[in-house]
């Protein structure tokens, strides 16, 4: 463990840049084409991680065209003008790297993790697919055909998905946060070679990137070899603005599925603040208090007291635009639907009306700081952390000024925000009630 970790047993809150590896090195450039670079050095094993945040995701789509983000996810290792397609990951397994990516409502992020002997070349290949993707349309419509089986195995065939997408989709009525982030099943095979090659040309412009290099790296070495590759390639006209506002919900809304299940499911969705919120630290609190560990309080009343549920999740959107708060609770076999729903609100408006205790609040600040210091014992946790807030908050010096924010929220602060968001007029609910398989139904998985 690193020196650093130990000083949580002092407080992290008194923690700052200078007391992490490397983190007095930190440097931003941005080129020429508007792309931004953030290398933060860390020289404790010989390795590189890098991420491309490109600064695309489902809220970009239209209606029509959903899910063209997440399938771009997809194309950027199928080849391109100079590379044939599989080679990208033939030659960075080769240099000893590995990599992956992941789409989002508000991002696709594309990481590399690799010895440092490697860098010139995963540099060479990251600037070769950013500008000369091949739009093979073989590839295309091999690759619209592994999108389309995703989709039946991750949502069609997972009822916790399933009900989940339906809830979202209620949720929100004009912003594009109520599409599904993989695409509708209509979307998805009609896209045309035009679609895609507009959507490419626009969002994946090196001015629309972010770029984090973190590990055993010179910042200068990095700087040059970034002019070298991803200077050359030109900017693009900036997408328009997103323009839509989603309007306040007024009244409750309900999704009722009925799907062969073994289990009844709830969900939950409330409408909460983007992620640069000044709400968001007090609201993480919230979250932590009620579903984090078998101690929280919904655990507590929902699991172990009233036994009515065998688990409870929640889960925060954290984005460029006010998302959603999620609680998902799984009930057992014949679980009364009503009644959990009855002890749900009941945990809710304790906080409400009587808040949080500063045992709760100060377990709930002791877990997210704790992760946010383990989360940057690692250059895969430096590049991530770096990014987002580089990304989100438009800064990314003001990931260290996280522990001190964290610290000041109050009980009071955290009341005011469960008053704020927890509303029934501000939610939407889903209900999965498990029916018989019937003869001529494909199976679906339960969750």
């Amino acid at each position: 463990m690193r020196r650093y970790l130990w000083s949580l047993l002092l407080g992290p809150c008194l923690l700052n840049a200078a007391t992490l590896p490397g983190a007095d090195q930190i440097t931003s450039t941005t080129l020429k084409n508007g792309m931004q670079v953030i290398v933060w050095p860390d020289h404790d094993i010989p390795n590189v991680a890098l991420y491309n945040f490109v600064r695309v995701g489902s809220r970009n789509e239209v209606p029509g065209k959903t899910g063209l983000a997440h399938f771009f996810e997809h194309m950027m290792f199928n080849g391109t003008s100079k590379r044939a397609q599989g080679e990208f990951d033939r030659i960075m397994e080769g240099e000893g790297g590995s990599n992956n990516a992941s789409t989002s409502e508000d991002l696709t992020i594309y990481q590399d993790w690799f010895p440092r002997t490697a860098m010139r070349t995963v540099f060479d290949l990251e600037a070769d697919r950013l500008q000369h993707l091949a739009f093979v349309p073989q590839v295309v419509e091999s690759e619209r055909g592994v999108v389309y089986s995703e989709r039946r195995l991750r949502v069609e065939g997972d009822n916790e998905a399933k009900l989940a997408e339906q809830v979202q989709a209620a949720a929100f009525l004009a912003h594009p946060y109520g599409a599904p982030v993989i695409g509708w099943p209509s979307d998805i095979k009609t896209w045309t070679l035009s679609d895609l090659q507009q959507f490419f040309t626009t969002n994946y412009a090196p001015n629309n990137c972010t770029v984090v290099i973190t590990g055993d790296v010179q910042p200068a070495e990095v700087i040059a070899l970034a002019r070298q590759y991803f200077e050359p390639i030109p900017a693009q006209p900036a997408a328009e603005a997103l323009r839509a506002r989603e309007p306040e919900q007024e009244g409750e809304r309900r999704i009722t599925l009925e799907l062969p299940a073994q289990t009844p499911l709830l969900q939950f969705a409330y409408h909460s603040p983007e992620a640069s919120s000044e709400q968001m630290p007090a609201l993480e609190l919230l979250l932590r208090i009620l579903t984090d560990g078998e101690s929280s309080r919904l655990y507590q009343a929902l699991v172990v007291r009233d036994k009515l549920a065998i688990a409870v999740t929640g889960d925060a959107m954290h984005g460029f635009d006010p998302g959603l708060l999620w609680f998902s609770v799984s009930l057992p076999a014949n679980g009364d639907v009503d009644a959990t729903q009855r002890a749900f609100d009941a945990e809710l408006q304790r906080i409400i009306t009587d808040g949080v205790t500063a045992a709760e609040l100060n377990k709930a600040r002791n877990i997210v700081l704790s992760e946010f210091w383990q989360q940057l014992a690692t250059i895969n946790g430096k590049a991530a952390a770096l990014g987002n807030y580089a990304v989100f908050h438009h800064d990314y010096r003001k990931l260290f000024a996280m522990p001190d924010i964290y610290a000041k929220v109050t009980a009071a602060d955290v009341q005011r925000i469960a008053k704020t968001i927890l509303r029934s007029s501000n939610r939407t609910i889903g209900v999965l009630l498990p029916v018989a398989q019937s003869d001529d139904q494909p199976a679906t998985e339960a969750k």
